[in-house]
C-alpha cells in the first residue's frame, strides 16, 4: 500500500518499507518537482474525503477526474520513489 502524507504526519507507518519513508523525506527536501506533485497529490486527497463525505458540494464528473488524476499524480510519484531507491542502491 501507498501512503503520502502531509507535513504533519510522520511518514513510515503505511509505506511499504521505512526505506520507501526515507526516500519520501529525501525527495521532498531535494526535489521540487517531487514536492509540486506531492502537495498536489495532497490537495486531491482532501478534496475527494470532502466531496465523498458530502462537505464539498461537486458533480460525479468533476469527481472522478479529480480521482484520476491523483491516481496519476499517485503513479508519477510511485515512479520517481522507485528510481530514487535505485540510485541510492547504486551509489
Amino acid at each position: 500500500m501507498f501512503h503520502i502524507f502531509n507535513q504533519f504526519d510522520e511518514p513510515g507507518e503505511l509505506y511499504m518499507s521505512e526505506h520507501e519513508a526515507q526516500a519520501v523525506r529525501s525527495l521532498l527536501l531535494s526535489e521540487i518537482n517531487f514536492k509540486r506533485l506531492y502537495d498536489k497529490h495532497h490537495y486531491l486527497d482532501q478534496q475527494v474525503k470532502k466531496a465523498t463525505e458530502g462537505d464539498l458540494a461537486i458533480d460525479d464528473m468533476s469527481l472522478e477526474k479529480m480521482k484520476k488524476e491523483k491516481l496519476l499524480l499517485k503513479d508519477q510519484i510511485q515512479k520517481m520513489i522507485m528510481e530514487f531507491s535505485k540510485n541510492q542502491a547504486v551509489a
